[in-house]
């Protein structure tokens, strides 16, 4: 029985027999005696178009560049390269089908030749060289140099930004990447149906394409190039952090088609220092978008492990929007892209390594070469979401609407220490992300499309990448059988939660019959668990608890996270209400029987979404957290969590008994008193945690999904008071995890030893008040707030999150 749809790509039985050695396979158990079949009901035809844009921004974008066909064009693999796709055929051209199929690819890779001349006369770098030095600082750059001094100092500006490109390096890097992946992984897929909308955006006239990427690999840009190359469509230039890269690697990834920002645009925006750099790079993104070039930028952090917006990405972003607001083109086409791994090649992940050191060629290729010798049969899935028109997201006015409001600090620390009873009435407002002071000078307007547009793409990124195989055993091993499950009930197990994320309109990256889609998991988690043959003929598998298997497993399962976030917020507000009551009942069988208002439960889901980043939430900038907490209430209901109990006093909400109209409308009288009425019926409202038997393990699975995250923000408040404030962020995020690492070895929740979490965790305390950051001479620092430098309200402050972690 197929577990999806048998035309979509993933695992069958041969493709696992060829991707594992016959070492390995007798180690696995090949025959189980198992006489049970595990169907999964059979959702559609086709698979779910996932990744389309918003409805609410962008409503003539979701109309266009879709059909209904295009779901059901099926999927292919870029690194599978066959006589087929090349214009010859025959023996040699078998042997020789990747070179030949490289030298066919188009590649618009020729930089024109007047681009120096273009960017030195265009009007920015114009202002720059026109203005005269202030008096008495006739050393500046811009005192008294000649035409040709200032185009060899806009030429190195240049070189810093892209190199000159070769056709004949591009094939040849391609044709070893080709070589390279082939050993790597067991397929690339793309679906047919979502390259032909990309190939519909690239053909619009004078519109330019911007791909708005999620980030998982540093492989993800050569990846990305390499898919887009070989389907026929223009190969992207890709926006690549500099301080990530040592200086020859950012050479050689200049020469790929990377493009960096220059020296000096870190500068502030009234300082003279860097004006010629920020005025090179604003012309060369306009000159970029003129002539159609794409781009490709990356808008979340490496290996962040939850959803971080890069604060590179954002400027990267910030650049294309001030080029259009400039006229460089009528319209712009946003392509949200997402990526997905069975195991990514990544060198500096999961909180190992110092991700603050450049990386280096020779590390890169090091680990390259390691992916290539291990070559455990991994796939990849490369999704292209819906693309959007950002001359349509600027006409609309609903990001100007999301942009007004107050910060997290205005509503939850009168929350937190006891001053204030309810947040219901007010919506938080999106921060600005930390980082460089800006390339360009962006109006008020253009900052909130720049914030609102990079968090939709971010959701919209997420939503349509697959969930792979190993991420779903791992959400499984860590949050729902950590003392062991037997394989026939993990089957079982693993079958429902494909089944749950298709219910949400996300893709599985998998296909097969379920026994062999999960051995092939637990080939790839093989270092995180054990199995254990019985006599059963049953086998027991165990996840291992040392802190290695535990941080892989953390890492992988948050890739479901987004998936169950709404559900997950809503059972940890829950969860804090009943931890509320708990101490007022006899015993906690009478849990059972609580009764929960809806206004009490809207607020306590409220509290949490206003705690977190809507990037973490995937809550669009369109939409309010209240009706965020809604949605997530509702959720609960139709999972079957929460039942809604009605009080015996409360009178039926439709009555169909005939009545006489009187002299006044009804409907006006209804209009006077509808407001009213309605909040007053609203607030009646109750629920009641359902006593089905599948109920509990779903309310401890969505439980433990958030609880890493929690535990980090509960142990970093409980050691704020010993970070020794002020001091730069990267030593307080050092001390952190030193500390949380020490934690961990004690009680084994080494998920919460976590750089990104940790990262995570600051970025909400300086949301909230808690930490003030002040400029440093390298980096920012960090300083405690007034407020929580007393032990009470730090208390406060831990026992305001801890309400929300499920134990």
């Amino acid at each position: 029985m197929a577990l999806v749809d048998k035309g979509s790509p993933g695992y069958t039985l041969q493709s696992q027999e060829k991707l594992q050695h016959p070492k390995q396979m007798k180690s696995w158990p090949s025959d189980l005696g198992l006489k049970m079949e595990i169907v999964i009901p059979f959702l559609g035809k086709c698979r779910p178009f996932v990744g389309r844009c918003c409805q609410r921004c962008t409503p003539k974008s979701w109309e266009s560049l879709f059909q209904k066909h295009l779901t059901s064009l099926g999927f292919c693999s870029v690194i599978k390269i066959t006589e087929e796709n090349t214009r010859y055929r025959g023996w040699l051209v078998r042997r020789l089908c990747y070179f030949l199929a490289v030298n066919d690819w188009t590649f618009c890779a020729e930089t024109a030749g007047d681009l120096q001349e273009r960017i030195f006369h265009s009007e920015r770098v114009q202002d720059v060289v026109s203005k005269k030095a202030p008096q008495g600082k006739e050393d500046t750059p811009a005192a008294g140099l000649s035409v040709a001094q200032w185009m060899r100092e806009v030429h190195r500006i240049l070189l810093q930004i892209q190199a000159s490109l070769s056709p004949l390096l591009l094939r040849f890097c391609h044709w070893v990447l080709l070589k390279l992946l082939n050993q790597m992984f067991l397929s690339v897929i793309v679906h047919k149906g979502q390259l032909e909308m990309v190939r519909q955006a690239a053909q619009m006239p004078d519109v330019p394409v911007v791909f708005l990427s999620i980030r998982k690999s540093q492989l993800d840009g050569l990846l990305l190039q390499l898919v887009l190359g070989s389907q026929g469509i223009a190969m992207p230039r890709v926006a690549w952090e500099s301080k990530a890269f040592a200086p020859t690697y950012r050479a050689l990834l200049r020469c790929l088609g990377g493009v960096f920002l220059p020296e000096g645009v870190e500068q502030p925006q009234d300082s003279q220092e860097g004006a010629l750099s920020r005025a090179v790079v604003a012309s060369y993104v306009e000159d970029l978008l003129r002539r159609r070039q794409p781009l490709l930028v990356f808008l979340e952090e490496l290996c962040a492990g939850v959803p971080q917006r890069s604060a590179s990405g954002r400027e990267w972003l910030s650049l294309v929007v001030h080029a259009f607001h400039a006229g460089a083109a009528p319209d712009v086409m946003m392509v949200p892209v997402g990526i997905s791994y069975d195991l990514a090649p990544n060198v500096l992940c999961g909180g190992q390594g110092n991700p603050t050191k450049p990386l280096g060629l020779w590390t890169s290729l090091w680990a390259l070469c390691r992916a290539v010798r291990q070559g455990s049969g991994c796939c990849v899935r490369v999704d292209f979401a819906q693309p959007a028109s950002l001359q349509e997201y600027v006409v609309t006015d609903f990001y100007r609407k999301s942009s007004s409001g107050g910060s997290a600090e205005e509503f939850l620390l009168p929350q937190i220490c006891g001053q204030c009873s309810s947040t219901l009435d007010r919506e938080k407002s999106q921060p600005m992300l930390p980082g460089s002071p800006g390339v360009v000078a962006l109006s008020s307007e253009q900052q909130a499309v720049v914030d609102n547009l990079s968090l939709h793409s971010v959701i919209a990124g997420v939503s349509c990448s697959a969930i792979m195989a190993a991420e779903i055993m791992a959400a499984l091993l860590l949050h729902k059988h950590q003392e062991g499950v037997f394989l026939s009930r993990l089957i079982q197990d693993f079958a429902w939660l494909t089944e749950e994320l298709l219910l949400r309109n996300y893709d599985a990256g998998f296909s097969g019959r379920v026994r062999d889609v999960v051995l092939h998991s637990l080939f790839l988690l093989r270092r995180c668990v054990s199995l254990y043959r019985l006599s059963l003929g049953d086998v027991l598998v165990a996840p291992k608890r040392t802190e290695a298997a535990v941080r892989e497993l953390s890492q992988r399962s948050t890739a479901l996270l987004p998936v169950f976030i709404q559900e997950a917020v809503g059972a940890c507000a829950v969860n804090a209400l009943l931890v509320e009551i708990l101490p007022y009942l006899g015993s906690p069988e009478q849990l059972q029987d609580v009764i929960l208002v809806q206004h009490e439960l809207y607020d306590k889901v409220s509290l949490l979404a206003k705690l977190l980043p809507r990037d973490l939430l995937l809550c669009p900038p369109c939409q309010s957290l209240y009706s965020y907490s809604q949605v997530a209430v509702d959720k609960l209901i139709q999972c079957g969590l929460l039942v809604v109990e009605e009080a015996p006093s409360d009178l039926l909400p439709c009555d169909a008994a005939p009545k006489r109209f009187s002299e006044k409308l009804l409907w006006k009288a209804i209009d006077d008193v509808a407001d009213d009425d309605f909040e007053e019926q609203e607030g009646k409202q109750h629920f009641k945690v359902s006593h089905l038997d599948n109920c509990p393990a779903l309310f401890a699975f969505l439980g433990h999904l958030l609880s890493p995250l929690l535990k980090t923000l509960e142990r970093a408040a409980s050691f704020l008071g010993e970070l020794g404030f002020p001091q730069p962020e990267s030593q307080s995020m050092e001390r952190l995890h030193q500390f949380l690492a020490r934690k961990a070895e004690e009680d084994g929740s080494f998920e919460c030893a976590n750089r990104a979490l940790i990262a995570v965790s600051l970025r909400i305390y300086k949301e909230l008040g808690v930490l003030r950051e002040a400029a440093g001479q390298t980096e920012p620092v960090l300083h405690l707030s007034d407020t929580f430098a007393t032990k009470e309200n730090r208390e406060k402050l831990e026992r305001f999150v801890s309400q929300f972690i499920y134990i």
